[in-house]
């Protein structure tokens, strides 16, 4: 009975690590529950599909920054591969039944309320709890951090506006549109928190991706978009939330 004119499906199971010891969850979760969004969407005949991907889906890719026209064909995690299969699954139903779908490749994102087992908030706790922090790849790893409210402004931004052409399926990278050491980030956590961290160098894990840049100029064009947080304000806005929440 319900019948929504516009499906915003952001669910997932994420996490890279995780997805290499417990696959068939990302199965699950990411294969069949986002066929299912897909094809509720499809008998309700929404007027626009739009889903979340992941910069993930670029994995072994050596051109930076990433563009939504690069191949994404070496994806190097389950949690990946997964996510360019929903993005496979998507062109193909908005091929054969028309619907309008747009993908979003998120970058890195954080901020309040992020996940615990992203390296912020897992950073964030065992500083403040005076426990060692494992810094994979010796802090080596550049990302493209977007904070959660320029991701929402983002998204607010399509949300109305299907996409145009013949196969209504398009693809947007959504990020920051710079990149940043882990080092420098895990700098600005210790500034904010106003200690130091307790470190124990890890190596490389495998299916990560060493770094991550988003070309934002696709969706900077067609829709405005501009972030405007930095890692300086982002990290403070975060430690500020954890302290209140976690009080």
């Amino acid at each position: 009975k319900f019948r929504p004119e516009v499906v915003v499906h952001l669910a997932a199971q994420a996490g890279v690590r995780y997805s290499i010891r417990k696959p068939r969850v990302y199965l699950g979760s990411n294969i069949n529950g986002s066929f299912n969004i897909i094809e509720a969407s499809h008998k309700t005949n929404v007027k626009h599909l739009i889903m979340a991907s992941s910069s993930s889906v670029y994995g072994a890719n050596k051109k930076i920054p990433f563009k939504e026209t690069d191949k994404a064909e070496t994806q190097l995690s389950i949690y990946a591969a997964t996510k360019k299969a929903n993005e496979s699954m998507a062109h193909s139903y908005s091929n054969i039944w028309n619907i309008p779908i747009t993908m979003l490749r998120f970058f890195t994102v954080y901020g309040p309320w992020g996940r615990p087992d992203m390296a912020l908030f897992k950073f964030t706790k065992n500083i403040i709890n005076n426990n060692h922090i494992e810094l994979f790849n010796s802090g080596k790893h550049f990302r493209d951090f977007s904070y959660i409210d320029d991701i929402i402004e983002g998204i607010k931004l399509i949300v109305n506006s299907t996409p145009n052409k013949e196969i209504p399926y398009e693809i947007y990278n959504i990020g920051n549109g710079e990149t940043r050491s882990l080092l420098k980030y895990l700098k600005e956590i210790e500034k904010n928190i106003g200690k130091k961290a307790k470190i124990k160098k890890m190596s490389l894990q495998i299916g990560d991706i060493k770094k991550t840049h988003s070309n934002i100029k696709k969706i900077r064009d067609n829709f405005g978009y501009k972030p405007k947080t930095d890692i300086t304000l982002g990290i403070k806005n975060f430690i500020n939330w954890y302290k209140s929440y976690f009080r």
